[in-house]
């Protein structure tokens, strides 16, 4: 996506912002305005920015946790308990094509989050009360007096007589988003900063949402959100669209503290457990547990990746040098009940997500974190865009991108896709035997030549032929991995010139 597109889907946005690694001076620190909601004060992105820019020049505040002992150390059973009533639901009488509800703070949500509401161009608070939430049975309301601060906000889209929520902003700088008939997956962050380093990852948070009142009827809803840790501020905007794919577009501006030397943009998080491929660790009545079954790219030069996921023994850590790319996403593939055979969790039903960078992000890289996990419950799967350059502290840096939530499993059109992978044991012991199924719009058999590569280690008995179940081809080798401790394996196809298929990558490691 271009720029001007971007824009101007986005209702018009104002002045364009410097993308990618483009790193501009930091203006003259200004005073600090008044609170918004005092005296009426007006609204705009551009405040937001200034806000953002003094809060980085000033001594940090730690952030309060002013949350009620009862209401932090309640179990996520009694949290699902307290919610907004929904005949209370922010623009519920009003047709504005979408409801904002409120979500308090308590369990594992305890960072208190400052909620406003624009309208006509000026931003009031929403305050705490009582008597708009639901307390469910096993939770009593707070005391007389007792303000229990807000966590996040849900956004909800009439669909078949129903308000079904579609959106979720909680949790440091998490937010999700699901397609028409789906259930919640995968997680999105506005900023990773220092993930999988050696002295620990910081996270970020949204400490402060405003959200604009729609126009009646509205497609889309825009709120925008004050970013604060250690290392950075920032102020983002969030244009949500909700159809039968939900899309975001995020547009945000970073004000470092310190050195940036490792951020993430378009940050997602998801779960692998195992699949089809790397099931060695697995017992379970289960074909497969997965949020995400890979990672899909395409570079700057148009190449388009696949990379199955894995659940290794040990951190892993890949990284796909790039300039410019086209995008990037966790994907669910696997789109059928069977894959799974889980009716308590309907993983075939959770959405892949797709980055669209919008404009220049220069050079970096898409860099991939598997964590080691035994358990389901754990997001043990990151990617995002790792700008090169350093920004340094004092300075400003500015992206844009466009996040779709959709049921698509990132899969291109118009050449050969992955459909599956497997691994298991090969023709003698250590070596790893390998099938990887490729489906869509190809060339006829013969016109199809295999390219077959090991960083490590050799290929052994490399094989291309047609599969009569699936209209496709079935690639199928042994890796002989001659005492190496891990091999990068790429498999291609091409009609002797160029790609006719995607690009299958895996990394082996020795157990």
């Amino acid at each position: 996506m271009d720029r001007r597109a971007f824009l101007s889907s986005s209702l018009s946005l104002a002045a364009a912002l410097g993308l990618g690694g483009h790193v501009t001076p930091a203006a003259a620190q200004a005073e600090a305005p008044p609170p918004q909601g005092t005296n009426g004060t007006p609204f705009t992105f551009a405040w937001l920015k200034d806000e953002a820019r003094r809060l980085a020049g000033a001594p940090r505040a730690a952030p309060k946790t002013p949350v009620p002992a009862r209401f932090a150390d309640i179990g996520q059973d009694q949290y699902r308990d307290i919610r907004w009533k929904r005949d209370l639901m922010i623009w519920r009488d009003e047709k504005r094509g979408y409801r904002l509800e409120p979500l308090a703070a308590g369990f594992v949500y305890r960072t208190p989050v400052d909620l406003y509401l624009i309208d006509d161009g000026v931003a009031l608070p929403v305050p705490f009360d009582r008597d708009r939430f639901d307390w469910g049975a096993s939770v009593a309301p707070p005391e007389d007096g007792v303000v229990l601060p807000y966590s996040g906000l849900k956004l909800r889209r009439p669909r078949d007589d129903r308000w079904p929520e579609f959106a979720v902003f909680q949790g440091a700088s998490y937010f999700k988003a699901i397609a028409r008939d789906q259930i919640y997956g995968l997680t999105a962050r506005g900023l990773a900063v220092a993930t999988a380093e050696p002295d620990g990852e910081e996270f970020p948070y949204f400490s402060r949402f405003y959200v604009e009142k729609p126009e009646e009827n509205a497609q889309a809803v825009r709120l925008y959100a004050l970013l604060d840790s250690k290392s950075v501020t920032g102020a983002y905007r969030f244009t949500v669209r909700s159809g039968d794919e939900t899309s975001i577009d995020v547009e945000l501006t970073l004000f470092p503290r310190e050195d940036l030397g490792h951020i993430g943009l378009g940050a997602l998080n998801s779960m692998f457990l195992y699949g089809s491929i790397g099931r060695t660790r697995s017992d379970d009545i289960r074909p497969a547990v997965h949020l995400s079954d890979g990672l899909a790219v395409i570079t700057g030069q148009g190449e388009k990746l696949w990379r199955p996921l894995a659940n290794p023994r040990t951190l892993q850590i890949s990284v796909f040098g790039d300039e410019n790319p086209h995008g990037f996403g966790l994907a669910q593939r696997n789109r059928d009940f069977s894959d799974y055979q889980d009716l308590e969790r309907r993983w075939d039903l959770c959405p892949s997500a797709w980055v669209e960078p919008v404009g220049d992000w220069g050079k970096g890289s898409v860099v991939l974190v598997e964590i080691p996990s035994d358990s389901e419950i754990h997001e043990n799967i990151t990617t995002y865009w790792r700008p090169k350059t350093k920004i340094p502290a004092g300075q400003e840096f500015s992206a844009a991108y466009r996040l779709h939530w959709t049921a698509s499993g990132l899969a291109p059109n118009d050449i050969g896709r992955v459909a599956g992978s497997r691994e298991g044991q090969g023709f003698e012991a250590p070596w790893r035997r390998y099938a990887v199924d490729f489906v869509g719009p190809m060339p006829a058999v013969g016109a199809v030549k295999l390219v077959a590569t090991a960083s490590a280690g050799r290929i052994v008995s490399p094989m291309l032929r047609p599969n009569p179940a699936t209209g496709g081809y079935r690639v199928t080798f042994d890796l002989d991995p001659k005492n190496a401790p891990l091999s990068e394996l790429r498999v291609q196809l091409t009609d002797g010139q160029k790609p006719v298929s995607e690009t299958w990558l895996y990394r082996w490691v020795a157990a």
